[in-house]
């Protein structure tokens, strides 16, 4: 969408079914995504400007990012060096120093919810499985992509800021080599092989011995035991010896060149976004319950 005729000012537009979101019980989900983006700055998190509603949806006005999601670049890849991983992990990594410094576990890393702006810097979209927990509390939602959960969530123990680094270190792995470490034919399947540990799985030449690492240390069993949830916390990933001369600063002034740009023609171009056909069905039925009513 763009404001009157402007073409040089765009955003975009994230439009909700009501009658959906009660039917499958994402109030609360919702709500939570609405006050943690509303009231998030970061360079490396998607701005939501404004929200709006009516009888049948709910509408959140977001920054909009024309580089297409990370998954589609990654599919059309394979696969991408170290370099070109270890830019998109430390824009993750800044987007959660911000967020596990405010109390947020973010629980939904994986390629599809990365957006590439038109500069080739990612920032971190859909927030909604984040939760503000408080610092040193856990929660016991169960939630979350099956190939990135991390095993404390899968045996409902309770789980914190250290299910991120769980995931940030199956991102890694993806981004390497195509594919996350792991995976089954159905969830319960992906779970089983997940509870078996990182140590169970081989190792694609694709992955350095440093990335293989940083990668296993992220991905211990013991949630206090991962790497950036001892006491230097996140620096103790960015201080790990695969980011050896990363340029961190370069990162967070954006200074630092991408290694993908991608092609953005206007402020109005959105090739690099798979089609959808749009949806035919008939409206959704009006929600006058008022749950919405702080949206």
């Amino acid at each position: 969408v763009q404001v009157n005729n402007d073409n040089s000012r765009t955003f975009a537009l994230k439009i909700l079914k009501k009658h959906h979101i009660v039917e499958t019980r994402q109030q609360e989900h919702i709500m939570n995504e609405k006050k943690i983006m509303s009231e998030s700055r970061s360079d490396f998190i998607v701005r939501l400007y404004r929200t709006f509603k009516d009888r049948k949806y709910l509408y959140m006005l977001l920054e909009v990012c024309l580089g297409g999601e990370l998954w589609t670049v990654l599919r059309d890849k394979g696969s991408f060096d170290d370099a070109t991983t270890r830019f998109y992990t430390g824009c993750v990594i800044e987007a959660f120093a911000y967020l596990h410094n405010k109390g947020i576990v973010y629980r939904d890393l994986k390629p599809e919810n990365l957006l590439l702006d038109s500069q080739g810097y990612v920032k971190l979209v859909d927030f909604g499985f984040a939760k503000k927990v408080g610092l040193g509390r856990k929660t016991w939602t169960f939630c979350g992509t099956p190939e990135y959960v991390a095993p404390e969530i899968i045996l409902n123990k309770g789980h914190d800021i250290s299910a991120d680094f769980w995931s940030l270190g199956i991102l890694m792995f993806e981004l390497l080599t195509g594919s996350p470490p792991f995976s089954g034919q159905d969830p319960m399947k992906t779970y089983n092989i997940i509870l078996k540990g990182i140590d169970a799985i081989d190792f694609s030449r694709k992955i350095s011995k440093n990335a293989q690492n940083l990668i296993k240390k992220l991905c211990r069993e013991t949630p206090s035991d991962r790497l950036g949830f001892g006491r230097g916390g996140i620096r103790e990933i960015q201080k790990h010896k695969w980011f050896e001369g990363f340029n961190w600063d370069g990162l967070k002034k954006r200074t630092l060149k991408p290694p993908i740009t991608p092609q953005v023609k206007s402020a109005t171009d959105t090739s690099n976004f798979d089609d959808y056909p749009d949806e035919e069905d008939d409206p959704p039925p009006d929600d006058v319950t008022g749950w919405d009513r702080d949206f």
